[in-house]
């Protein structure tokens, strides 16, 4: 795939998808900890979550913009897929150690289906 390739119908609704979920799960804590802490369990550092949160609005951005241009380089694809397996990685790791709340298991089934369907879709790409 040329890194300009236009992208296959199901690669753009996934990166739309995962924009959209980075995007409000990142905005959340920002704009409303009382809401997100009775969700997800009382929080140590306040200021940490709202960085994370940041970071998940910046990915999130990024892979909208691909989406909105119909075109996902390499890099893009790769932060993509990346988050995703970062986002499991901690939600099973540190539920399965009681640190966090079990609700961040949800988290985790939707990431894996993200990643599921980024996986579909490139693959449809490279036939496209």
């Amino acid at each position: 795939m040329e890194p300009s390739a236009p992208i296959a119908p199901l690669l753009r609704a996934t990166l739309a998808l995962q924009s959209a979920y980075y995007l409000l799960t990142g905005v959340w804590p920002i704009l409303h900890m009382p809401s997100f802490e009775a969700v997800t369990g009382p929080k140590a550092d306040d200021w940490l979550v709202r960085t994370v949160g940041a970071l998940v609005i910046a990915i999130g951005l990024s892979l909208g913009v691909a989406a909105r241009r119909r075109e996902a380089p390499v890099p893009v694809l790769v932060l993509a897929a990346a988050s995703a397996v970062a986002f499991i990685a901690v939600d099973v790791v540190y539920v399965s150690v009681g640190r966090i709340s079990p609700i961040y298991l949800a988290d985790a089934v939707a990431e894996a289906g993200l990643l599921l369907l980024l996986a579909l879709g490139y693959r449809r790409t490279r036939q496209w």
